[in-house]
């Protein structure tokens, strides 16, 4: 043993071959943080004074390679001034070029995941031999960062520059056939397979059969294009990245400049063209965004584990309502390993779920996810049925039937008698009462919410809803089932609409009340996605249905009618009894067409104005700025009642809760994120001018105690 430390172990064998084995001591993975990158910096210093050191293979004792750098710690870096992030980069490069500049040939053993960081220390190596179910790729990007430890001087130098710009601007993990494809590795074996490979390569350079020098000399020197070359790759891939990051994401843009800088440069030089752009993005407000949510996220995921822990898995479910809804649920379900029965009163029902399952897996197939034997598999895990034959032997029901409080409860009370008496009712309920809804129920201590997203596949979350009796151990059950199907829940305390459509109907009734002062919704909607929003509010009530978006409000209304109950008809009103309901019925706000792959295209029409004019009471001027506050000042208001209110634990949750539910822009980090970076005395006095239209727009009395005393939701 050559070294032995809490990250990193040498051994040298027979032949002078070291092998530098990752095992990060009390973690399941491996990553970079300050232990790993001093015991590295160690190693490498010892390697380099071995007499005759034939090859060095980087291998791992986890089921992952390195998942990446530490963010929880790396975050520090950040806070730094830029002199002092500069040094830290500056050091982490000096141990990478210590290691791609060893006297002998080094190879990458990827076993597992090789994420960031990990990836950079690959790139660092000569070769690479990747197992053939492991991954690697630079997700930098999605935390608003790029590259810093050589990914944006080294990729291009292996792939060529348009492969590296497409692998670092999307952040995506990539499979081993596509590494191979464009040359990122060098092999492709069986994991278990991956270090007898890296073994193979060293000896395949000690016999003369590889030059590892000529192969160092052509990565470190500057790469050669004509001009014409040059600007072909380089505004093909600005355009192409460019339509797709938008402008409130600066990183993708930014790598592709750094990249093509540092492709003509010598490799040092390379280097200080990546650290200087990296330290400007780091030091930005989106990236302070992104990686706090990336830390939520990792906390939210953190909590649901510990509810898991404690919880039975569900091995058989069920879905009650076979709709789209009901469908999206089963697949889901089957999809990820659960089998589920799908009932429904009515055959075509029955047959509309099982459609919807089957165009998803078939889906799945076309874009090679999935088999078509393991998607005949998972579709035979949905099993229909018309009767509660088989109810005795589930272990959870997800409710789906349609949103009304009586036939919900009607339900409810029916397959509560048909199941076991320690198997768990949830109910898909949007906005009522999960209290309420337990009141006709014998065990209501077994029930809880369990609110999908629409479309079920697409959407990650999951509120998990704890009713005034519902007990720790249907919560736990709840969020391990959620979290067995693929989605992130978050558990919130019971309240009209919850979290999300709490939050979303104050966002709504904002823009209600622009439209009763002759607002143009095309306007508003243009505005919004401007700002960042998936989709502008007009758009959104189509998707969510104009028929669900009335009910639901009505709830809202009647639960908190200080701000929510609004006087005489406003747009949704008016649809609604025009039985516009938006995309399920070809008309709302916009009318609704199929495209060639059958989705729905967006039309307007000029006679939805005079459709709408009954509902006009006034005509404002509003400006970009205005429309942007008044929509969202009432959101980030109703989030932090959330908070204050204890119907969700956490800002982090509160926050994860609308990037995932509603598609809140994640470059601003989620409401009350926003609220830290713009300054709640800020915040507070842009409501107070528009304090005129209502409760909605009044901060609450700890906001403005905060406000004063200059605190944060996130403190420091």
């Amino acid at each position: 043993m050559i070294f032995e430390g809490q990250a990193i172990k040498v051994t040298l064998d027979e032949a002078n071959i070291a092998t530098v084995t990752l095992d990060l001591v009390g973690e399941s993975v491996n990553k970079f943080n300050s232990l790993t990158l001093g015991e590295l910096a160690t190693v490498v210093e010892k390697l380099q004074h071995i007499d005759d050191l034939q090859g060095v293979i980087f291998a791992s004792a986890k089921d992952a390679f390195v998942v990446g750098a530490d963010i929880t710690e790396f975050t520090s870096w950040f806070k730094l001034e830029d002199e002092e992030l500069t040094d830290k980069l500056r050091h982490a490069h000096t141990i990478f070029n210590a290691i791609s500049h060893l006297s002998c040939p080094t190879v990458a053993a990827i076993n597992g995941i090789a994420l960031g960081g990990g990836m950079e220390l690959v790139l660092a190596c000569d070769y690479r031999v990747m197992a053939d179910s492991a991954k690697i790729g630079l997700p930098e990007t999605q935390l608003g960062i790029y590259p810093g430890w050589g990914g944006t001087v080294r990729l291009p130098r292996l792939i060529g520059a348009d492969n590296a710009c497409e692998w670092i601007c999307g952040g995506a993990q990539k499979r081993s056939a596509d590494a191979l494809k464009d040359g990122a590795v060098d092999a492709v074996v069986p994991a278990v397979k991956v270090q007898a490979s890296a073994r193979h390569l060293i000896q395949q350079v000690m016999d003369g059969k590889l030059d590892y020098h000529a192969r160092r000399d052509e990565l470190r020197a500057p790469m050669v294009f004509s001009p014409i070359e040059k600007m072909m790759v380089f505004e093909s891939v600005r355009g192409v990245v460019g339509a797709k990051a938008g402008k409130h994401y600066p990183a993708p843009m930014a790598a592709i400049k750094t990249i093509e800088k540092g492709i003509s440069q010598e490799m040092d030089k390379a280097i200080e063209t990546e650290i200087k752009g990296f330290v400007k993005l780091a030091k930005g407000p989106v990236a302070k965004s992104l990686v706090n949510l990336f830390l939520s996220d990792q906390q939210i995921k953190k909590t649901a584990g510990k509810y898991a822990k404690s919880a039975t898995p569900v091995k058989q479910a069920a879905v009650l309502g076979a709709g789209i809804m009901g469908g999206g649920v089963a697949y889901q379900s089957a999809s990820k390993g659960t089998p589920i029965i799908m009932k429904d009163i009515r055959p075509e029902a029955l047959d509309l779920g099982l459609s919807e399952a089957n165009k998803l897996f078939n889906g799945q197939v076309e874009r090679g996810r999935l088999t078509t034997e393991k998607a005949f598999k998972a579709m035979n895990a949905i099993v229909p049925a018309l009767t509660y034959g088989e109810f005795e032997h589930v272990d959870l029901v997800v409710e789906a039937v349609v949103e009304n409080v009586k036939i919900k409860k009607s339900v409810l009370a029916e397959v509560e008698t048909k199941i076991a008496d320690d198997a768990i009712l949830t109910s898909n309920t949007s906005t009522i009462s999960i209290t309420e809804l337990a009141k006709g129920l014998t065990r209501p201590e077994n029930f809880c919410g369990m609110h999908f997203f629409n479309p079920v596949h697409r959407m990650p979350l999951v509120e998990v809803i704890r009713g005034e009796k519902t007990s720790e151990a249907a919560i736990a059950k709840t969020v391990a089932y959620a979290q067995a199907m693929g989605k992130t829940p978050v558990v919130v305390n019971d309240c009209p609409g919850f979290l999300v459509n709490r939050v979303l109907f104050p966002y709504f009734a904002g823009f209600s009340l622009m439209m009763q002062e002759g607002a143009d919704f095309q306007v508003v909607d243009k505005t919004m996605e401007k700002f960042g929003w998936p989709m502008g509010p007009a758009y959104l009530l189509d998707v969510v249905g104009v028929d669900t978006a009335f009910h639901a409000d009505q709830v809202m209304a009647e639960g908190f009618p200080d701000r929510m109950k609004h006087e005489g008809k406003n747009a949704v009103d008016r649809l609604f009894e025009l039985e516009r309901f938006g995309q399920k019925n070809g008309k709302g706000f916009y009318s609704y067409e199929a495209d060639r792959k059958g989705k729905p295209k967006k039309i307007f029409n000029e006679d939805i104005n005079e459709l709408l004019a009954p509902v006009v009471q006034s005509k404002s001027e509003l400006t970009e700025e205005d429309i942007i506050a008044r929509m969202m000042i009432p959101l980030c208001i109703e989030t932090v009642r959330c908070v204050e209110e204890d119907i969700v634990a956490s800002a982090a949750e509160a926050d994860m809760g609308l990037i995932y539910g509603i598609g809140f822009p994640p470059y601003l980090g989620g409401a009350m994120h926003y609220l830290d970076q713009m300054g709640l005395q800020a915040f507070c006095e842009l409501a107070d001018k528009y304090s005129h239209l209502g409760k909605l727009y009044e901060p609450t009395a700890q906001m403005r105690e905060m406000a004063k005393n200059n605190h944060t939701y996130y403190g420091a």
